[in-house]
C-alpha cells in the first residue's frame, strides 16, 4: 500500500480510505500496510500503526490485511537482550491492531555481514519470544540493504508452521522455483515481487503478487494472478504490457503513482515523504498515454476500473 500525504505531509486520512476503496475495486485480494511502499522509514512508529488501524477499519473485514514490524537493525545475537525484547515488543503492538499476520523484514535480524548460520539463529531466537498465536510473514525488503534469503531458509520458515506469507525480491526464477517448491505442503505462501517473473512465477505454483505495479494497476494483476492458467494467450500478452508498464511507473516512484491516481479520479495528492522525486510534464504525458493502454485491457479482459463511481 501506499500512504497518502496532504500538501505539509501529514498523513492524508480521507485519502487513505479512499486508497482503501480503491484497492478493493480493483480485486486485491489483500492489503500490505505499513511496507516499503507505503514510506515505512518515513513514518513514525505510531504513524505506522495508526495507518495500520485505519486500514484495518476502512476494510471491515472485506480483505486481509498484514503490515510490517520495522524495529532496530542491530539484532544479531551478540546484540543486548534488550534489542531482542525492542523486536518482540515491536511485533506484538503492530499483532494488537487485529492484523491477518505480522511481517518481519529479514534484514532486520542481522548486519550485510553476517551468514546465513548467524540469520537463522537470531530468527529462532525471535520466535521463541513470540507469541506462539500471533501468525508471521516475511519480507526482503530491500532497504536498508537487501537480505535475500536461501531456498533452504525459506524451507526452515515453511516447516516452522509460523509463516503464512513471503514476499520475494530476488528476481532470478531459478531462485523463484527453488523458495516455491520450499513452500509445498505448507502454510507459506509465496508472492512473487518482480512483475518481469511473476507469470513464470505462478506458473511453477507461486501463490499471487505483491510489488508496486498493484500499486497502479491491481484490477490487471489480479487477472493475471487468477486467470493465467485458463487463458495462458492472453495471460502471456498481459504480462508483456505489465513488464512494460512498470518501467514507465517505476521513475520517480511513489511519486508517479500516487500522480497516476490523481489524474484518474483517486483524491490524494502526489506528494511524498521520500526526497529527490520530481514529476515533470513529459513524465505527466507517459501516465495519460499508460492509462490509455489500461483502458483497452480493461475492454478485452471486461473488467471494470477500479476508478469507476
Amino acid at each position: 500500500m501506499l500512504t497518502p500525504f496532504t500538501a505539509d505531509r501529514q498523513i492524508d486520512w480521507p485519502g487513505l480510505d479512499a486508497l482503501v476503496d480503491w484497492y478493493i475495486a480493483g480485486n486485491s485480494q489483500g492489503l500490505f500496510a505499513a511496507c516499503l511502499s507505503s514510506e515505512i522509514f518515513h513514518l513514525t512508529p505510531d504513524e505506522r500503526l495508526a495507518v495500520v488501524r485505519r486500514t484495518l477499519a476502512r476494510a471491515k473485514g472485506r480483505l486481509p490485511v498484514i503490515a510490517a514490524a520495522a524495529f532496530p537493525t542491530d539484532v544479531s545475537l551478540q546484540s543486548a537482550v534488550s534489542s531482542t525484547a525492542a523486536i518482540t515488543a515491536a511485533v506484538q503492538r503492530v499483532a494488537d491492531t487485529g492484523v491477518e499476520a505480522v511481517i518481519l523484514l529479514t534484514n532486520q535480524f542481522v548486519t550485510d555481514q553476517e551468514g546465513d548460520e548467524v540469520w537463522l539463529r537470531s530468527a529462532e531466537a525471535l520466535l521463541d519470544r513470540l507469541d506462539h498465536r500471533i501468525r508471521l510473514g516475511l519480507y526482503e525488503c530491500p532497504i536498508p540493504y537487501k537480505r535475500v534469503l536461501s531456498p533452504n531458509l525459506i524451507a526452515w520458515a515453511a516447516q516452522t508452521g509460523r509463516f503464512d506469507f513471503i514476499k520475494d525480491t530476488c528476481c532470478d526464477l531459478a531462485q523463484i522455483k527453488a523458495k516455491i517448491a520450499a513452500t509445498a505442503g505448507t502454510s507459506l505462501r509465496f508472492y512473487n515481487a518482480q512483475t518481469a517473473t511473476l507469470l513464470p512465477s505462478l506458473q511453477s505454483g507461486g501463490h499471487g503478487f505483491s510489488g508496486v505495479g498493484a500499486n497502479t494497476l491491481p484490477h490487471l494483476y489480479a487477472w493475471l494472478c487468477q486467470n493465467f492458467a485458463a487463458e495462458p494467450a492472453l495471460a502471456g500478452e498481459l504480462q508483456v504490457f505489465l513488464t512494460a508498464s512498470y518501467f514507465a511507473l517505476s521513475s520517480h516512484y511513489p511519486h508517479s503513482t500516487k500522480t497516476y491516481l490523481g489524474l484518474h479520479g483517486l483524491p490524494i495528492t502526489p506528494v511524498s515523504r521520500v526526497a529527490g522525486n520530481q514529476i515533470l510534464a513529459k513524465d505527466i504525458t507517459v501516465l495519460h498515454a499508460l492509462h490509455a493502454d489500461v483502458i483497452q485491457w480493461e475492454q478485452r479482459l471486461g473488467l471494470q476500473s477500479p476508478f469507476s463511481p
